[in-house]
């Protein structure tokens, strides 16, 4: 499979370096608008062609996946080229900037036949398995709540900062936190509720989310790009707790009974970077005529953006191509 990259920033470096490391796929191309930082990254990464607009690569009938990489504000239009082009894409999350642009893109795709998924990366690693069976062993007994905070001091990173980029805390960092709470207590919930504090350009740079479900389990969420913090994931049963560390990566599980006692480590498989995952699925999706990927598939796509959208609402948080 040859992978396309459409953008040549920091993200679409992990990705190079995930793809180069992996048997049966190739670094094939790269676009950007800057046709010499395109090329500059095929020589340190070896792809095989730089394209100086996103229009030129998607026309190569060599690229069978292309991997979106420029800022959630433009994912809309970066995708709607793809699936225009015919392109599988998978997507950088935050999937697009709110619910409409990603309900547009999925019912394009799907009316086109054309392979469209999120590359929310923690939905397609190993850890996921992993702790649902740590869960489903009744190691902990019945999970009651979670807890999951995410956060690292990044308040000068100017993507996160401008509203006409989608930035904030949230479609960055909070929406990691969120797909913890629906991977773990699923997403059949009652209320989301949040608050936020501001960036003096009207983003959200922290927040504290709460979510309650009608059987009375309740997720607390937290996320910040003004601090650094612990990043751990939280769950706790009527028999115990589960400590996940780094869930924006699992680096392994502690689990606890109700006297803190340690009762085992799990570890999670080595990895290149973790992006190898998302690739890996989206090969076999494509090789199995799918049109999306059973990790992440379009209704959860759907309904992470709405719960964004809810509370953005909630906050006032508006980007300017929404007026």
């Amino acid at each position: 499979m040859k992978v396309g990259i459409l953008g040549a920033g920091s993200i679409a470096r992990a990705m190079a370096m995930a793809v180069n490391g992996l048997e049966g796929v190739e670094g094939h191309a790269v676009a950007s608008r800057d046709l010499s930082k395109a090329q500059a990254f095929c020589n340190t990464w070896g792809f095989q062609k730089a394209y100086g607009s996103y229009e030129e690569m998607l026309q190569d009938p060599q690229v069978d996946l292309v991997y979106v990489a420029t800022p959630h504000s433009h994912h809309f239009a970066h995708t709607k080229l793809c699936i225009e082009h015919g392109k599988p894409a998978l997507v950088e999350k935050a999937f697009t900037a709110n619910a409409a642009q990603a309900r547009e893109l999925i019912a394009m795709a799907e009316r086109k036949g054309v392979f469209l998924t999120e590359a929310i990366w923690v939905r397609y690693m190993p850890s996921r398995r992993i702790l649902r069976e740590l869960i489903d062993s009744g190691i902990i007994g019945s999970v009651q709540r979670i807890s999951a905070d995410l956060s690292y001091p990044i308040p000068n990173v100017k993507r996160l900062t401008d509203p006409s980029l989608a930035g904030g805390a949230l479609l960055d960092l909070g929406v990691y936190v969120l797909n913890f709470a629906s991977m773990v207590l699923g997403d059949d919930v009652q209320e989301i509720k949040g608050l936020c504090t501001y960036c003096d350009t009207g983003v959200d740079c922290q927040e504290s989310i709460t979510i309650t479900y009608p059987d009375g389990k309740m997720a607390s969420l937290t996320a910040s790009m003004l601090t650094a913090s612990h990043r751990l994931g939280l769950i706790y049963g009527t028999k115990g707790y589960i400590h996940c560390i780094n869930i924006n990566n699992i680096q392994g599980f502690e689990v606890y009974d109700l006297n803190h006692n340690l009762l085992k480590t799990v570890e999670v498989p080595k990895q290149i970077n973790g992006y190898e995952y998302e690739v890996l699925a989206c090969k076999k999706a494509l090789e199995e005529g799918a049109l999306e990927c059973p990790q992440m598939p379009h209704s959860e796509t759907i309904r992470m953006m709405e719960w964004m959208d809810k509370l953005r609402a909630d906050w006032g948080v508006r980007f300017p191509f929404e007026e």
